[in-house]
């Protein structure tokens, strides 16, 4: 499994390799892995070929320079632009400039910075190197500084980040300065030693471009386990088995769907196909007011009126076209009551958000609980602002995650997915395509379809948002999306990819 770390976490790993390592050891180490990296974004590779390097004062800019080095000694046109900082510089950084200084790269005035940068605008360039700064930024870009990610910005060429793109904190995925801030927006990112959260989710996704991840040749002892994961097949195994000839429907459990007030109708239908075709065995679609009499594209699921349904016994999941009547809040105690496993979705949420009895019974009731809130109705259960869910979304699952003793899925660009005991993962699949309506739905049945087959609700939750996650995108890879890609194609296609990965497990 591949393991996330914070900035934190990060510094403490630099500091014990640097202890160990030779003086720009590491620093060599990483600009050897961006330059090769960058020698493969390159279009070309002659005498024409022009790469600017954007180096800031730190460790990052340090990076920066050794990358152009090695360029510059391979015969591309290296442009470097250096910032100086406020504090001393530290020794590598010192080392990488003065053999940097040797070779054939051309320096960029950085005093007349304004006209360098005008200048600079109107240059071709074949690559972008953003060395400016690493994990270390706390602060907002301004000035020259933001001057420089408008023109990085602006660009039509490949733009390469160092560790993490310059703006951008690591942590949580947000641009320093909220609307106020920027951040570079790189094609691709190569992030050294410990791999970051804050690439993967929220506004990270879109400034980060293609990851590439290197430990920089440091062995696993370096690496202490963490409690955060990229999320991916290897981190729910249980849902992946392969199924025995000896079997029957009752063997892949029951999936109740409790949803479809008066004009919306096909919430339910979405969610309880969706949690047929990842492998239920039986799927009610359970309506508090008029129900259809079937489902003419899927005849299979058995429709039922709410008062008329024995919950008792099943998996369900809970909200899909809900509402937030006098019956639905009912309804939505009696399933709590009965502390059966259950995923809550929708207006569920948005009845437990406003019901201090409600959310005490999700607090103390199974453990196979699963909810699956937006930002907005995470701001309802949590009483904040979206904006404060935003500012932290690991932070923001995790607390919601413990204070209702359940296992959260945080939808939003990186889905993170925590539960009560502080495991949390980023899903780094899914994108724009899953921004219509009824993807929830569909999110919501795959998971309780994992529920309802004995998974925990801490697999469950991942492999639902994985694979939700990933019909996505295979779908907008031929072309079905991401435009118009509509929640009812998600749902074969999560069967296929399931049925794929389970007939490639040994």
């Amino acid at each position: 499994m591949s393991m996330l770390y914070t900035i934190e976490e990060v510094r403490r790993i630099e500091q014990a390799a640097l202890a160990e390592l030779p003086v720009g050891e590491l620093m060599q180490r990483a600009g050897k892995e961006a330059a090769e990296l960058a020698w493969r974004l390159l279009p070309r590779h002659d005498e024409g070929t022009r790469v600017l390097v954007l180096a800031g004062p730190g460790n990052n800019g340090g990076d920066a320079l050794e990358l152009a080095i090695i360029l510059a000694n391979r015969q591309i046109q290296v442009s470097v632009l250096q910032i100086a900082g406020r504090e001393d510089t530290p020794e590598e950084f010192r080392l990488a400039r003065k053999r940097a200084i040797s070779t054939t790269i051309q320096w960029e005035d950085a005093l007349a910075i304004h006209n360098t940068i005008k200048s600079l605008s109107a240059q071709h360039w074949d690559l972008v190197v953003d060395g400016l700064f690493g994990i270390g930024l706390r602060q907002i870009l301004d000035g020259n500084h933001y001057q420089l990610a408008e023109l990085v910005n602006a660009m039509s060429c490949p733009v390469l980040a160092l560790d993490v793109p310059s703006g951008l904190n690591a942590d949580t995925g947000c641009v320093q300065g909220g609307e106020k801030g920027i951040a570079i927006r790189a094609t691709d990112t190569i992030t050294f030693l410990g791999n970051k959260p804050g690439l993967y989710t929220f506004q990270g996704r879109d400034h980060a471009g293609r990851i590439h991840h290197t430990r920089l040749g440091l062995d696993d002892r370096y690496f202490p386990p963490s409690r955060c994961w990229l999320n991916n097949p290897a981190c729910f195994p249980a849902c992946l088995t392969k199924r025995v000839h000896d079997s029957h429907k009752g063997s892949y459990g029951r999936v109740a769907i409790l949803g479809g007030d008066e004009g919306m109708t096909g919430a339910p239908i979405l969610a309880a196909r969706a949690a047929l075709y990842a492998g239920t065995g039986r799927v009610h679609a359970v309506y508090l007011k008029s129900h259809p009499e079937y489902d003419p594209a899927q005849p299979e699921l058995m429709f039922c009126a709410a008062h008329r349904f024995d919950f008792s016994s099943l998996t369900t999941v809970a909200g899909p076209g809900l509402g937030t009547s006098i019956i639905a809040h009912h309804f939505v105690e009696h399933l709590l009551e009965l502390r059966q496993p259950v995923v809550l979705d929708a207006d569920a949420l948005n009845l437990i958000a406003a019901s201090d009895a409600l959310k005490s019974l999700v607090e103390f009731g199974s453990s196979g609980t699963i909810i699956t809130p937006h930002p907005l109705e995470a701001a309802r259960l949590l009483g904040q602002s979206v904006e404060t869910i935003q500012a932290d979304r690991i932070r923001s699952a995790s607390r919601l995650a413990q204070s209702l003793n359940v296992t959260v899925v945080l939808k939003g660009s990186g889905t993170i997915i925590a539960d009560a005991g502080g495991r949390v993962a980023v899903n780094p699949t899914g994108g724009p395509a899953l921004a219509s309506a009824g993807t929830g739905d569909v999110l919501a049945g795959i998971c309780g379809a994992f529920l309802a087959q004995g998974i925990s609700s801490w697999e469950s939750a991942l492999a639902g948002v994985w694979l939700h996650g990933k019909a996505a995108d295979e779908l907008a890879g031929q072309g079905i999306g991401p435009t118009g890609l509509t929640a009812g194609e998600l749902i074969p296609m999560v069967r296929q990819i399931r049925n794929r990965l389970v007939a490639e497990q040994p």
